[in-house]
């Protein structure tokens, strides 16, 4: 049966017949396969380009023994780590296949046909997504300079909104929140509508006003903040995250949880990689250093961006960025358009190694150079 073949189509319920998947950032391997090209570099999926750190590598390697052992499946030993180090009760932690699962996880707990979720023009991908599953209403609010205006959010809510998507930073703007303005938003929500703040990229942000939500559990029981190790920690390929929740709501996503959704590996190193500050340290000071080659090196090119507090920059490349990324492909370089996200003369480019960043800039040059 080839990919065309919808003979199926009309067995699925509605709103999956209608979802369009996920697309990820293109793999080297597939680029590679496709092209027939070598020295491809990969900066296209916001990953860590250090990689994890020794402790996690170590930790990882000391599983191998225990392959054919199911993980612990209450992942006792990671709950405990992350809680304490929020200073959390472990019962507010939910663990996932990366921070994605989480999202899963809470459309499939409170989200359901004749519902509604909110979430931001340019937002993460996966919002919609996780709702449409559902058979709920996705509700998109304008954005404000490419990122949250948090007064149209609010607008959208109503008896039906049971969950509002909040990424901070967001991604693939690399805009975010200051912490007055989205605790005065979270406090304005009513009691049937839980906030999920997103902060995948909460450990690059250096800027003085950005907030820690998982401070604020406490005071609101409708707040859901998740956390990934695929990003600052360098964990990506073993997908790990997890969720910090009331633990009532913790309890009602562990029901939807799929069983040993973490792998063996997944929680050693990510145990190992909370206790590692030297690499997140070392991790946070190279995306400092190489975000700033990177603008630098952009408005070299006459190019505009983004401010971004992530470990990726959006550049506005003043045409549709779809030429301009296969040009790039052709010479080996991936980077990740985003005119799914409704900028299409966009492009985000993952802060890399120095090498990487600095052959980047290079190409893109060549590129523009060339008759559009």
């Amino acid at each position: 049966m080839t990919v065309s073949d919808h003979r199926f189509l009309h067995h699925a319920a509605p709103h999956i017949a209608g979802l369009s998947p996920y697309v990820p950032g293109k793999p080297v391997s597939e680029l590679e396969r496709e092209l027939g090209i070598t020295r491809s570099i990969k900066l296209a999926s916001n990953e860590n380009p250090l990689g994890c750190g020794a402790a996690a590598r170590e930790a990882y390697q000391a599983c191998i023994g225990d392959l054919g052992r199911y993980p612990d499946g209450g992942a006792y030993a990671l709950r405990r780590a992350i809680a304490a180090h929020h200073d959390l009760d472990p019962a507010r932690v939910t663990v996932g296949n990366g921070s994605n699962d989480v999202l899963d996880l809470v459309a499939r707990a409170f989200l359901h046909p004749g519902q509604e979720s909110v979430f931001s023009e340019h937002a993460f991908a996966v919002y919609p997504i996780a709702t449409q599953a559902v058979g709920a209403t996705a509700r998109v609010a304008p954005a404000r300079e490419h990122g949250h205006d948090l007064n149209a959010l609010a607008a959208l809510i109503n008896e039906r909104t049971r969950v509002v998507w909040v990424a901070n930073p967001n991604n693939p703007t690399g805009t975010w929140l200051s912490a007055d303005a989205l605790r005065e938003f979270i406090d304005g929500l009513p009691e049937h509508c839980l906030c999920v703040v997103d902060e995948a990229y909460f450990d690059y942000v250096t800027e003085p006003d950005y907030p820690d939500a998982s401070a604020w559990l406490e005071d609101f029981p409708n707040l859901i903040v998740t956390r990934t190790f695929a990003k600052v920690h360098g964990l990506a390929a073993l997908r790990v995250g997890y969720g910090l929740s009331h633990p009532h709501v913790a309890e009602l996503l562990n029901r939807v949880r799929h069983p040993f959704n973490v792998s063996v590996p997944a929680q050693a190193a990510a145990i190992a990689a909370l206790s590692d500050q030297q690499h997140v340290t070392r991790s946070i000071r190279h995306n400092r250093d190489e975000m700033a080659h990177i603008t630098a090196g952009l408005s070299g090119l006459g190019l505009g961006w983004i401010p971004s507090v992530g470990n990726f920059v959006t550049v506005d490349l003043g045409r549709p960025a779809a030429a301009v990324d296969q040009a790039l492909l052709r010479e080996g370089v991936i980077c990740r358009p985003v005119a799914n996200y409704g900028l299409p003369n966009h492009l985000r480019i993952t802060v890399g190694l120095a090498e990487e960043n600095a052959r980047l800039l290079d190409t893109l040059g060549a590129v523009l150079e060339r008759p559009a």
